[in-house]
Protein backbone atom coordinates (compact mmCIF):
# COMPACT_ATOMS: atom_id res chain seq x y z
CA UNK A 1 0.00 0.00 0.00
CA UNK A 2 -1.77 3.36 -2.74
CA UNK A 3 -3.80 1.14 -2.79
CA UNK A 4 -1.80 0.96 -2.35
CA UNK A 5 -1.11 3.57 0.31
CA UNK A 6 -0.41 6.65 -1.69
CA UNK A 7 0.67 9.52 0.44
CA UNK A 8 -1.00 13.28 0.05
CA UNK A 9 -1.03 14.99 -3.31
CA UNK A 10 -2.45 18.36 -2.60
CA UNK A 11 -1.36 21.64 -3.75
CA UNK A 12 -0.08 24.32 -1.73
CA UNK A 13 -4.02 25.81 -1.85
CA UNK A 14 -5.32 22.69 -0.92
CA UNK A 15 -6.53 21.53 2.59
CA UNK A 16 -4.49 18.66 3.91
CA UNK A 17 -6.15 15.96 5.28
CA UNK A 18 -3.66 15.11 8.54
CA UNK A 19 -5.68 12.60 9.60
CA UNK A 20 -6.36 10.73 6.63
CA UNK A 21 -2.44 10.73 6.41
CA UNK A 22 -2.53 8.74 9.90
CA UNK A 23 -4.95 6.47 9.08
CA UNK A 24 -3.14 5.63 6.01
CA UNK A 25 -0.45 4.54 8.48
CA UNK A 26 -2.46 2.48 10.54
CA UNK A 27 -3.69 0.59 7.83
CA UNK A 28 -0.36 -0.19 6.50
CA UNK A 29 0.65 -1.21 9.97
CA UNK A 30 -1.81 -3.39 10.13
CA UNK A 31 -1.64 -5.09 6.88
CA UNK A 32 1.93 -5.50 8.15
CA UNK A 33 0.85 -7.33 11.47
CA UNK A 34 -1.73 -9.60 8.87
CA UNK A 35 1.15 -10.56 7.33
CA UNK A 36 3.53 -11.91 10.10
CA UNK A 37 0.18 -13.49 11.93
CA UNK A 38 -0.72 -15.50 8.97
CA UNK A 39 2.08 -17.09 8.87
CA UNK A 40 1.03 -19.14 11.99
CA UNK A 41 -2.24 -19.89 10.29
CA UNK A 42 -1.10 -22.62 7.79
CA UNK A 43 -3.53 -21.40 5.24
CA UNK A 44 -6.70 -21.85 7.63
CA UNK A 45 -8.14 -18.59 7.63
CA UNK A 46 -10.61 -19.44 10.91
CA UNK A 47 -6.96 -19.55 13.04
CA UNK A 48 -5.75 -16.31 11.73
CA UNK A 49 -5.11 -13.51 13.92
CA UNK A 50 -6.27 -9.94 12.13
CA UNK A 51 -7.95 -12.11 9.55
CA UNK A 52 -9.51 -9.01 7.83
CA UNK A 53 -6.24 -7.19 7.39
CA UNK A 54 -6.20 -7.60 3.56
CA UNK A 55 -9.32 -5.57 3.52
CA UNK A 56 -6.30 -2.92 4.15
CA UNK A 57 -6.18 -2.95 0.36
CA UNK A 58 -9.66 -1.54 -0.35
CA UNK A 59 -9.25 1.01 2.10
CA UNK A 60 -5.84 2.04 0.53
CA UNK A 61 -7.97 1.75 -3.32
CA UNK A 62 -10.79 4.34 -1.96
CA UNK A 63 -8.00 6.88 0.07
CA UNK A 64 -6.31 7.23 -3.32
CA UNK A 65 -9.57 8.12 -5.24
CA UNK A 66 -10.54 10.51 -2.32
CA UNK A 67 -7.21 11.87 -2.71
CA UNK A 68 -6.85 12.28 -6.28
CA UNK A 69 -10.27 13.83 -7.21
CA UNK A 70 -9.45 16.26 -4.10
CA UNK A 71 -6.00 17.17 -5.30
CA UNK A 72 -6.73 16.94 -9.55
CA UNK A 73 -10.14 17.79 -10.13
CA UNK A 74 -10.12 21.18 -10.72
CA UNK A 75 -7.02 21.59 -11.89
CA UNK A 76 -7.06 20.22 -15.22
CA UNK A 77 -6.68 23.74 -17.02
CA UNK A 78 -3.05 24.35 -15.64
CA UNK A 79 -2.18 21.04 -16.04
CA UNK A 80 -1.29 18.22 -18.83
CA UNK A 81 -2.01 14.75 -18.90
CA UNK A 82 1.88 14.12 -19.37
CA UNK A 83 2.25 16.28 -15.84
CA UNK A 84 -0.51 14.39 -14.10
CA UNK A 85 1.53 11.56 -15.10
CA UNK A 86 4.84 12.74 -14.28
CA UNK A 87 3.73 13.93 -10.53
CA UNK A 88 2.28 10.29 -10.18
CA UNK A 89 5.48 8.19 -11.61
CA UNK A 90 7.35 10.94 -9.41
CA UNK A 91 5.45 10.36 -6.00
CA UNK A 92 5.14 6.13 -6.11
CA UNK A 93 7.71 4.83 -8.47
CA UNK A 94 11.12 5.39 -6.83
CA UNK A 95 10.14 3.19 -3.87
CA UNK A 96 8.97 0.80 -5.96
CA UNK A 97 12.34 -0.21 -7.68
CA UNK A 98 13.72 0.35 -3.89
CA UNK A 99 11.14 -2.70 -2.92
CA UNK A 100 12.25 -4.46 -5.87
CA UNK A 101 15.60 -4.27 -5.41
CA UNK A 102 14.92 -5.87 -1.80
CA UNK A 103 13.19 -8.30 -3.35
CA UNK A 104 16.12 -9.40 -5.34
CA UNK A 105 18.71 -9.01 -2.40
CA UNK A 106 16.76 -10.72 0.14
CA UNK A 107 15.16 -13.60 -2.39
CA UNK A 108 18.31 -16.48 -2.20
CA UNK A 109 17.77 -15.97 1.69
CA UNK A 110 13.70 -16.71 1.65
CA UNK A 111 14.56 -20.44 0.22
CA UNK A 112 12.07 -23.07 1.44
CA UNK A 113 12.47 -26.57 0.83
CA UNK A 114 9.13 -26.55 1.70
CA UNK A 115 7.29 -23.19 0.45
CA UNK A 116 9.65 -22.02 -2.33
CA UNK A 117 11.31 -25.23 -3.56
CA UNK A 118 12.56 -23.74 -6.67
CA UNK A 119 14.75 -20.60 -5.00
CA UNK A 120 17.88 -22.79 -5.07
CA UNK A 121 17.96 -23.68 -8.78
CA UNK A 122 16.98 -20.30 -9.80
CA UNK A 123 19.90 -18.63 -12.01
CA UNK A 124 21.22 -15.02 -11.06
CA UNK A 125 20.36 -14.01 -14.62
CA UNK A 126 16.28 -14.97 -14.00
CA UNK A 127 16.34 -13.19 -11.01
CA UNK A 128 17.93 -10.22 -12.47
CA UNK A 129 15.54 -10.16 -15.18
CA UNK A 130 12.68 -10.79 -13.00
CA UNK A 131 14.15 -7.46 -10.97
CA UNK A 132 14.15 -5.02 -14.41
CA UNK A 133 10.74 -5.77 -15.43
CA UNK A 134 9.63 -5.47 -11.65
CA UNK A 135 11.33 -2.03 -12.11
CA UNK A 136 8.39 -0.78 -14.65
CA UNK A 137 5.94 -2.49 -13.06
CA UNK A 138 4.79 -4.78 -15.65
CA UNK A 139 3.01 -7.99 -14.42
CA UNK A 140 6.12 -10.90 -14.85
CA UNK A 141 4.65 -13.90 -17.41
CA UNK A 142 3.85 -17.14 -15.26
CA UNK A 143 7.24 -18.63 -16.64
CA UNK A 144 9.31 -16.12 -15.08
CA UNK A 145 7.49 -16.89 -11.87
CA UNK A 146 11.11 -17.86 -9.74
CA UNK A 147 9.12 -17.65 -6.75
CA UNK A 148 6.29 -20.78 -7.31
CA UNK A 149 3.28 -18.53 -5.82
CA UNK A 150 1.68 -17.42 -9.03
CA UNK A 151 2.52 -13.86 -8.20
CA UNK A 152 2.85 -11.23 -10.65
CA UNK A 153 6.22 -9.57 -9.02
CA UNK A 154 7.71 -12.38 -7.22
CA UNK A 155 10.21 -10.66 -5.86
CA UNK A 156 7.73 -7.67 -4.03
CA UNK A 157 3.74 -9.35 -3.83
CA UNK A 158 2.32 -6.10 -2.52
CA UNK A 159 3.54 -4.22 -6.18
CA UNK A 160 -0.01 -6.14 -7.43
CA UNK A 161 -1.71 -2.79 -5.64
CA UNK A 162 0.74 -0.60 -7.01
CA UNK A 163 -0.32 -2.19 -11.03
CA UNK A 164 -4.02 -1.82 -10.07
CA UNK A 165 -3.06 1.93 -8.48
CA UNK A 166 -1.48 2.94 -11.83
CA UNK A 167 -4.85 1.51 -14.14
CA UNK A 168 -6.59 3.42 -12.03
CA UNK A 169 -4.43 6.34 -12.57
CA UNK A 170 -5.06 6.25 -16.36
CA UNK A 171 -8.91 5.73 -16.01
CA UNK A 172 -8.99 8.93 -14.47
CA UNK A 173 -6.72 11.05 -16.55
CA UNK A 174 -8.20 9.85 -19.99
CA UNK A 175 -11.75 9.22 -18.46
CA UNK A 176 -13.16 9.50 -14.75
CA UNK A 177 -11.94 13.15 -13.99
CA UNK A 178 -14.43 13.97 -16.87
CA UNK A 179 -17.19 11.95 -15.78
CA UNK A 180 -20.32 14.55 -14.11
CA UNK A 181 -21.47 13.26 -10.35
CA UNK A 182 -24.63 11.56 -12.03
CA UNK A 183 -22.47 9.08 -14.31
CA UNK A 184 -20.16 8.69 -11.61
CA UNK A 185 -22.31 7.98 -8.97
CA UNK A 186 -24.07 5.50 -11.53
CA UNK A 187 -20.42 3.59 -11.99
CA UNK A 188 -20.28 3.28 -8.44
CA UNK A 189 -23.66 1.86 -7.75
CA UNK A 190 -22.60 -0.38 -10.63
CA UNK A 191 -18.75 -1.49 -8.71
CA UNK A 192 -20.85 -1.84 -5.87
CA UNK A 193 -23.26 -4.18 -6.87
CA UNK A 194 -20.31 -6.49 -8.95
CA UNK A 195 -18.63 -6.48 -5.51
CA UNK A 196 -21.44 -7.62 -3.70
CA UNK A 197 -21.94 -10.44 -6.27
CA UNK A 198 -18.57 -11.29 -5.68
CA UNK A 199 -18.39 -11.34 -2.42
CA UNK A 200 -21.63 -12.34 -1.25
CA UNK A 201 -22.91 -14.89 -4.09
CA UNK A 202 -19.75 -16.05 -5.05
CA UNK A 203 -18.14 -19.67 -4.17
CA UNK A 204 -15.24 -18.03 -1.81
CA UNK A 205 -17.68 -15.67 0.32
CA UNK A 206 -13.81 -13.21 0.70
CA UNK A 207 -12.17 -10.93 -1.77
CA UNK A 208 -8.57 -12.13 -1.07
CA UNK A 209 -6.64 -12.11 -4.04
CA UNK A 210 -5.57 -9.60 -6.88
CA UNK A 211 -1.85 -10.03 -7.25
CA UNK A 212 -2.01 -13.02 -10.70
CA UNK A 213 -2.20 -12.70 -13.71
CA UNK A 214 -4.90 -15.67 -14.17
CA UNK A 215 -8.64 -14.76 -15.15
CA UNK A 216 -10.25 -15.09 -12.31
CA UNK A 217 -7.30 -13.31 -10.03
CA UNK A 218 -7.82 -10.18 -12.22
CA UNK A 219 -11.13 -9.97 -11.94
CA UNK A 220 -11.23 -10.37 -8.17
CA UNK A 221 -8.16 -7.52 -8.35
CA UNK A 222 -10.73 -4.76 -10.65
CA UNK A 223 -13.13 -5.89 -8.33
CA UNK A 224 -11.69 -4.71 -5.44
CA UNK A 225 -10.16 -1.80 -7.44
CA UNK A 226 -13.62 -0.61 -9.27
CA UNK A 227 -15.36 0.37 -6.44
CA UNK A 228 -13.32 1.82 -3.84
CA UNK A 229 -11.77 4.18 -6.37
CA UNK A 230 -14.74 5.28 -7.72
CA UNK A 231 -16.40 5.62 -4.15
CA UNK A 232 -13.31 7.79 -2.83
CA UNK A 233 -13.61 9.92 -6.01
CA UNK A 234 -17.75 10.36 -5.61
CA UNK A 235 -17.28 11.23 -1.71
CA UNK A 236 -15.15 13.72 -2.59
CA UNK A 237 -16.69 15.21 -5.30
CA UNK A 238 -20.42 15.45 -3.29
CA UNK A 239 -19.33 16.11 0.62
CA UNK A 240 -18.11 18.54 2.04
CA UNK A 241 -15.85 17.79 5.23
CA UNK A 242 -17.53 18.98 8.57
CA UNK A 243 -15.51 20.27 11.82
CA UNK A 244 -15.32 17.24 13.95
CA UNK A 245 -12.51 17.82 16.28
CA UNK A 246 -10.13 15.33 16.69
CA UNK A 247 -11.67 12.51 14.87
CA UNK A 248 -7.76 9.94 14.40
CA UNK A 249 -8.39 7.70 17.54
CA UNK A 250 -11.68 6.50 16.90
CA UNK A 251 -11.30 6.37 13.12
CA UNK A 252 -8.26 4.41 14.18
CA UNK A 253 -10.14 1.92 16.16
CA UNK A 254 -12.71 1.47 13.88
CA UNK A 255 -10.29 0.30 11.14
CA UNK A 256 -8.22 -1.88 13.86
CA UNK A 257 -11.63 -3.61 14.63
CA UNK A 258 -12.98 -3.88 10.98
CA UNK A 259 -9.38 -5.06 9.47
CA UNK A 260 -8.96 -7.96 12.94
CA UNK A 261 -12.40 -9.46 12.80
CA UNK A 262 -11.99 -13.31 12.67
CA UNK A 263 -13.89 -15.01 9.30
CA UNK A 264 -17.45 -14.43 9.89
CA UNK A 265 -19.53 -18.33 9.52
CA UNK A 266 -16.16 -20.41 9.92
CA UNK A 267 -15.12 -22.70 7.32
CA UNK A 268 -18.61 -24.36 6.52
CA UNK A 269 -19.25 -24.07 2.82
CA UNK A 270 -22.89 -22.92 3.46
CA UNK A 271 -21.91 -20.16 5.66
CA UNK A 272 -19.50 -18.35 3.24
CA UNK A 273 -21.96 -15.56 1.82
CA UNK A 274 -21.31 -14.32 5.95
CA UNK A 275 -18.10 -13.51 5.64
CA UNK A 276 -18.65 -12.13 1.85
CA UNK A 277 -21.62 -10.12 3.63
CA UNK A 278 -19.30 -8.64 6.09
CA UNK A 279 -16.28 -7.69 3.70
CA UNK A 280 -19.05 -5.52 1.33
CA UNK A 281 -20.30 -3.73 4.09
CA UNK A 282 -17.15 -3.06 4.97
CA UNK A 283 -15.95 -1.62 2.01
CA UNK A 284 -19.05 0.08 0.93
CA UNK A 285 -20.19 1.87 3.99
CA UNK A 286 -17.82 1.52 6.62
CA UNK A 287 -14.66 2.60 4.90
CA UNK A 288 -16.33 5.88 3.21
CA UNK A 289 -17.67 6.77 6.90
CA UNK A 290 -13.83 6.45 7.97
CA UNK A 291 -12.42 8.77 5.17
CA UNK A 292 -15.26 11.39 5.78
CA UNK A 293 -14.33 11.35 9.67
CA UNK A 294 -10.96 11.62 9.03
CA UNK A 295 -11.57 14.36 6.39
CA UNK A 296 -13.90 16.03 8.97
CA UNK A 297 -11.01 15.96 11.75
CA UNK A 298 -8.93 18.48 13.02
CA UNK A 299 -5.65 18.42 15.23
CA UNK A 300 -5.04 20.63 17.84
CA UNK A 301 -2.85 18.52 19.40
CA UNK A 302 1.03 18.80 18.80
CA UNK A 303 1.62 15.47 19.58
CA UNK A 304 -0.97 13.84 17.80
CA UNK A 305 -0.36 15.53 15.09
CA UNK A 306 3.47 14.44 14.84
CA UNK A 307 2.32 10.84 14.85
CA UNK A 308 -0.01 11.07 12.15
CA UNK A 309 2.67 13.23 9.82
CA UNK A 310 4.79 9.74 11.01
CA UNK A 311 2.66 7.31 9.91
CA UNK A 312 1.63 9.30 6.22
CA UNK A 313 5.47 9.40 5.94
CA UNK A 314 6.46 5.75 6.19
CA UNK A 315 2.98 4.18 5.12
CA UNK A 316 4.13 3.41 1.72
CA UNK A 317 7.30 2.51 2.22
CA UNK A 318 7.06 0.21 4.62
CA UNK A 319 3.93 -1.11 2.69
CA UNK A 320 6.33 -1.51 -0.86
CA UNK A 321 9.30 -2.95 1.64
CA UNK A 322 8.20 -4.84 4.27
CA UNK A 323 7.15 -8.33 2.20
CA UNK A 324 10.71 -9.58 0.88
CA UNK A 325 11.21 -9.66 4.85
CA UNK A 326 8.05 -11.19 5.44
CA UNK A 327 8.72 -14.12 2.87
CA UNK A 328 12.07 -14.91 4.79
CA UNK A 329 10.42 -15.03 8.46
CA UNK A 330 7.70 -17.56 6.52
CA UNK A 331 10.01 -19.87 5.22
CA UNK A 332 11.94 -19.62 9.01
CA UNK A 333 8.86 -20.48 10.46
CA UNK A 334 7.90 -23.32 8.10
CA UNK A 335 10.88 -24.80 7.84
CA UNK A 336 11.70 -24.71 11.80
CA UNK A 337 8.25 -25.72 12.86
CA UNK A 338 8.35 -22.45 15.02
CA UNK A 339 5.10 -21.57 17.00
CA UNK A 340 3.77 -18.54 17.53
CA UNK A 341 4.99 -18.42 21.17
CA UNK A 342 8.34 -19.03 20.01
CA UNK A 343 8.63 -17.00 16.84
CA UNK A 344 6.84 -13.59 17.80
CA UNK A 345 9.74 -11.88 19.09
CA UNK A 346 10.98 -12.56 15.71
CA UNK A 347 8.11 -11.06 13.81
CA UNK A 348 8.15 -7.85 16.25
CA UNK A 349 11.43 -7.04 15.56
CA UNK A 350 10.49 -7.82 11.66
CA UNK A 351 7.83 -4.96 11.67
CA UNK A 352 10.24 -2.56 14.23
CA UNK A 353 12.50 -2.96 11.63
CA UNK A 354 10.56 -2.29 8.79
CA UNK A 355 9.23 0.63 9.72
CA UNK A 356 12.97 1.88 10.58
CA UNK A 357 14.03 1.13 7.51
CA UNK A 358 11.50 3.08 5.65
CA UNK A 359 11.88 5.63 7.24
CA UNK A 360 15.71 5.56 6.36
CA UNK A 361 14.45 4.91 3.01
CA UNK A 362 12.39 7.54 3.03
CA UNK A 363 14.68 10.75 4.29
CA UNK A 364 17.80 9.61 2.57
CA UNK A 365 16.45 8.14 -0.75
CA UNK A 366 12.96 9.31 -1.82
CA UNK A 367 12.31 12.40 -0.57
CA UNK A 368 16.08 13.24 -2.23
CA UNK A 369 15.10 11.30 -5.21
CA UNK A 370 11.46 12.72 -5.75
CA UNK A 371 12.87 16.18 -5.28
CA UNK A 372 15.62 15.79 -8.30
CA UNK A 373 12.91 14.11 -10.07
CA UNK A 374 10.52 16.92 -9.94
CA UNK A 375 13.60 19.94 -10.57
CA UNK A 376 14.44 18.23 -13.52
CA UNK A 377 11.10 16.99 -14.90
CA UNK A 378 8.54 19.80 -13.86
CA UNK A 379 11.08 22.70 -12.62
CA UNK A 380 9.19 25.08 -10.74
CA UNK A 381 6.47 22.85 -9.15
CA UNK A 382 5.86 21.77 -5.80
CA UNK A 383 7.23 18.12 -4.81
CA UNK A 384 4.87 15.52 -4.52
CA UNK A 385 4.53 14.27 -0.99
Amino acid sequence: MSTIPVSSVFSDSKSHYKILDGLRGVAAIMVISMHIMETFAGGDATKMYINHGYLAVDFFFLLSGFVIAHAYDDRWNKMSIKDFFKRRLIRLHPMIIIGMTIGAVCFYFSASSILFPAIGNTPVWKLIVVMLIGYTLIPVPLSLDIRGWGEMHPLDGPAWTLFFEYIANIMYAFVLRRTSKTVLTVLTLIAAAVLIQYSVMGSRGDLIGGWSVTPEQLRIGFTRLAYPFLAGMLLSRVTKPGNMGNTFLWCSLLLIVILSIPRIGGSNIDNFWMNGLYEALSIIIVFPAVVYLGASGTLKNKRIETICRFLGDISYPVYIIHYPFIYIFTAWVVDNHKTFAEAWPVGLLLLVSAVILAYVFLKLYDIPVRKWLTKKFLPGKKVPA
